[in-house]
């Protein structure tokens, strides 16, 4: 694809040469995500950061890339303090804001909204979640999480097991990363859900055209077993028509140490998009998980910082010009008991 001033909406759009470029990028960056080095060289730019729909860590990490690259952010969050909340369309929104920005980031609870403020926008706009839909800056995070951590590169990913337990019908992080994954040769996928839960069948017909295993199933102890990533999902239950219906979920899919220890391969890495829900009746991954060596949740937070700076600098056609802008920080991150 063609990062410079595309619109980031699918990862439908992306080919392995683009992953290559995209995370090549953000290793470069990673010292100024630690905060060891600073960079400047979206000096002068203006993110327009706009959430429609409860964000902490994505809302965050695309400010904190932002700023972390010499720009600055405007946002806004909830239809509630927006002019939405009197009636504006996504179009007269975005071609408004896209006036005063020179990109925008967006998340919006209805599948489809965030491609009509890309048709409707004078700059390029990342899809940051829409509804069920997709939500592709996530899928890259993970994606570069899994190479991390199991260190394989672009080339060594081929024959990849992975599993992801939960809520697959509503769990837009899945359904993108799945079709990422499906970029690779012989990925084995197993979906473990309630059936009232489990993966749209778009995805997986999509997969299997690829030439993908899919198997489905209800039962966790085979659905995790000989996996080599373990992805957790959380109970969405704000797509439900109401709480009670989403309850019946609640902590049918939990993995705690113990189940770990006992059904699952000693090299699992065990992933999340977040939030988890850490209630005792819910917490997909037990909190007597926290300081497990295979939990990579925390890991996997850290690299969403980098993966969107990277984008940032791509779309933004300012990726060249990283490496001459790095200098000394004034200030030097302290990690406390580091």
């Amino acid at each position: 694809m063609q990062f410079h001033g595309s619109h980031i909406l699918s990862v439908e759009q992306f080919g392995l040469a683009d992953l290559s470029v995209l995370f090549q990028t953000a290793a470069k960056l990673e010292p100024v995500a630690r905060g060891e080095l600073a960079c400047d060289v979206l000096d002068g730019a203006l993110l327009g950061n706009l959430f429609f729909e409860p964000s902490t860590r994505t809302r965050m990490s695309f400010d904190a890339a932002f700023c972390r690259l010499g720009g600055r952010v405007c946002d806004t969050t909830g239809f509630q303090f927006s002019s939405m909340a009197k009636g504006e369309s996504n179009h007269d929104a975005s071609r408004v804001i896209s006036g005063y920005v020179d990109i925008m980031v967006v998340r919006h609870p209805q599948m489809g909204s965030v491609k009509e403020f890309a048709d409707a926008s004078l700059v390029p706009v990342i899809n940051a979640g829409d509804g069920p839909g997709e939500h592709p800056s996530q899928a890259l995070l993970d994606l570069y999480t899994m190479l991390k951590e199991l260190n394989r590169d672009l080339n060594t990913i081929n024959g990849l097991k992975v599993a992801m337990v939960g809520d697959l019908r509503f769990g837009r992080t899945v359904h993108s990363l799945a079709k990422l994954l499906s970029l690779f040769k012989d990925i084995h996928f197993s979906f473990v859900s309630p059936a009232e839960l489990k993966m749209p069948a778009y995805v997986v017909d999509f997969l299997r055209a690829r030439g993908h295993t899919v198997k489905e199933t209800t039962d966790m102890i085979a659905g995790v077993a000989n996996s080599d990533v373990i992805y957790a999902t959380r109970i969405q239950e704000e797509r439900f028509e109401s709480i009670d219906e989403a309850q019946r979920f609640k902590g049918s899919y939990a993995i705690n140490s113990a189940f770990f220890d006992r059904y699952c391969d000693s090299h699992a890495i065990l992933m999340h998009p977040l939030p988890r829900d850490n209630r005792s009746e819910s917490c997909e991954l037990n909190n007597d998980l926290n300081s497990h060596p295979q939990l990579a949740i925390f890991r996997q937070t850290d690299n969403g910082l980098v993966v969107r700076m990277a984008m940032f600098a791509l779309v933004m056609g300012v990726e060249k010009d990283i490496e001459t802008t790095f200098r000394p920080v004034r200030f030097q991150k302290k990690l406390i008991g580091a």
